[in-house]
């Protein structure tokens, strides 16, 4: 018989937690017992990591100039020889990702999932292993799993396997962690990822990895070293929390493709809801196996870089990893094997308390069956979102914007929703809007490290501001100076603001034609060059007449006027 699912629910206040005075505080543990830890875990453990975990000492260094580029190289495909010169290098580079499932409860606790929570506040008797605690698994992490099995393109097992894998840490009670290692919840998949070939971000080459496996596990809890007592501490909120770890296969060649495929997971992890994957929350973690070898020979011996927490270390780790193998041999040196890893002979054995986990599609689901404790594939099926990909294409297909566009929409959360929004408001054409979405409004955000949501500016107010742009009645550098003043967050409107300011542009031609006309008095040598065909002096003048006008005049009409004034000008007096 499968294992019974826990009905989906609200979490149970915090009375799960210790109460105040036994372990409400941090757990001191002695130097001692995170020796024997970094004993277990090997001498990898040792030299390429400090305390707290983290990205590694070495990736942090900046890279000397070129050096990145010895590594693959996304864009061309090809590695360099190294100097010996015989053979190119080519660097292998596989991926496993650990998401934190979005979920109110733990995997197999009713205990409260909460960033930040005051230490050992959210910890039931079961996350501590106390005797005689059993594991009641979470329907919605379950699901959670399911989905993300299915947006990726991978088979379903409709049995699979709980397994414990033993070693011993202080912020692992139990000694062991339970997972998914021999019969993962899904198998097979693949990811589709896309990357800059050029600087300029205006060609997109697409790769795909494949997915080896997505299991269950639980998370373990969090170790902080005081250096100044000399302790370890340890808090357990986060032990028992529900993670999917993502397997691909070694399919990259360097920090680049890494990067850009957990940011493609990133982003689909968030649009399926199945994990908020907030990389500086530790919501997303990443390992990272990397290997180099030449052309036509067995991969080389790969290292692992372990919890990395951010894209922008990965690219680096990654890169910086392939670099040091690739000096190391050419040196004549050797690889070491510095993966922590377990025999799956010798480190797994089933989980006891888990009988194994049983879904069910819509032919095989039993007609008696409690649907509130049954996990049913086509109904997850048919409940997916549009993911990332499909989003671009319909941008690109509905609104004519260009691929890369599409990318830098996604890739900020809310900005598509934002520039449609802007676009359901406004008369100007969607490509229009994007330059306005992309070049302004993006630049001020970045400038002030804030949010699509936080923006002072809603997608009413950019309408509005393009919207008067587009009947003429100011100049685009006009809406730059009020969109300025609408960032300032007043609450004032973009026509109030216009008017306050005497933005609107001039009506009266005859006025304009002054200002021109003045303009071409004043630069005979300008004048001169456009009349002997320099004809980009002519921009110039038009900045002149902006300027004049403090930006109130409609640049396309000042452009008319100073072409008729001049070719006048060329009749009565001919250039000799």
């Amino acid at each position: 018989m499968g294992v019974v699912v826990r009905p989906l629910r609200s979490a149970p206040p915090s009375r799960t937690a210790f109460p105040r005075g036994r372990c409400g505080s941090l757990c001191a543990v002695s130097r001692a017992v995170a020796a024997m830890a970094a004993r277990a875990c090997g001498g990898a453990w040792r030299r390429g990591w400090q305390h707290g975990g983290g990205v590694p000492g070495p990736v942090l260094s900046p890279f000397p100039r070129g050096q990145r580029a010895v590594a693959c190289n996304a864009r061309v495909g090809a590695v360099p020889p190294g100097k010996s010169g015989l053979a190119p290098w080519v660097p292998v580079v596989g991926l496993e990702i650990h998401a934190q499932i979005s979920s109110n409860s733990k995997l197999f606790s009713g205990s409260q999932v909460q960033f930040a929570a005051p230490p050992n506040s959210l910890v039931s008797f079961f996350d501590a292993s106390l005797p005689g605690t059993l594991p009641v698994l979470n329907r919605r992490c379950v699901e959670a799993a399911v989905m993300t099995g299915l947006a990726l393109k991978c088979s379903i097992n409709k049995k699979s396997l709980f397994d414990r894998k033993h070693y011993f840490y202080a912020d692992l009670p139990a000694g062991y962690q339970i997972t998914q290692q021999r019969v993962p919840i899904a198998v097979n998949g693949s990811l589709s990822y896309s990357l800059c070939t050029d600087s300029k971000m205006s060609q997109m080459v697409t790769k795909t990895v494949r997915i080896k496996q997505i299991q269950l596990e639980q998370d373990s809890g969090k170790s902080l070293h005081d250096d100044t007592r000399s302790q370890t501490l340890v808090d357990l909120n986060r032990a028992g929390v529900g993670l999917m770890e993502v397997v691909m296969e070694p399919d990259m060649c360097c920090g680049e493709e890494a990067a850009a495929a957990v940011r493609e997971l990133q982003l689909i992890l968030q649009t399926l809801g199945s994990s908020q994957a907030v990389m500086a929350e530790g919501q997303l973690r990443v390992d990272a196996n990397v290997s180099v070898h030449h052309p036509g020979e067995p991969y080389g011996v790969r290292t692992e870089v372990k919890n990395i927490n951010s894209i922008r270390f990965l690219a680096k780790a990654v890169d910086y990893e392939i670099q040091r193998q690739i000096e190391e041999l050419e040196n004549g040196g050797t690889i070491l094997n510095e993966t922590r890893a377990f025999d799956s002979k010798l480190g797994f054995m089933p989980e006891p308390n888990l009988p194994p986990l049983i879904l069910y599609d819509a032919k095989s689901l039993p007609a008696n069956m409690n649907h509130q404790q049954v996990i049913n594939i086509d109904w997850i099926h048919e409940r997916l979102p549009d993911l990332p990909s499909v989003k671009r294409e319909k941008l690109v297909e509905q609104y004519g914007i260009l691929p890369e566009h599409s990318f830098a929409l996604l890739n900020e959360d809310g900005l598509a929703e934002f520039y449609e929004n802007v676009v359901k408001q406004t008369r100007m054409k969607p490509k229009r809007v994007i330059g306005w979405v992309l070049n302004n409004l993006l630049s001020y955000l970045k400038q002030h490290s804030l949010t699509v949501k936080e923006s002072p500016v809603s997608s009413f107010l950019l309408a509005d501001l393009l919207n008067l742009l587009e009947k003429k009645e100011i100049s685009s550098t006009a809406a730059k100076q009020v969109l300025a003043e609408l960032w300032k967050g007043e609450g004032k409107t973009p026509l109030e603001i216009v008017k306050e300011q005497k933005l609107q542009l001039l009506q009266d031609q005859k006025e304009l034609e002054q200002i021109c006309q003045a303009v071409i008095d004043r630069q005979e040598n300008e004048v001169m060059a456009i009349k002997a065909g320099n004809l980009k002096v002519l921009n110039k003048l038009i900045g002149l007449v902006q300027r004049e006008t403090q930006g109130r005049s409609n640049p396309v009409l000042v452009k008319q006027l100073l072409e008729k004034k001049l070719e006048v000008a060329t009749r009565e007096k001919p250039h000799k």
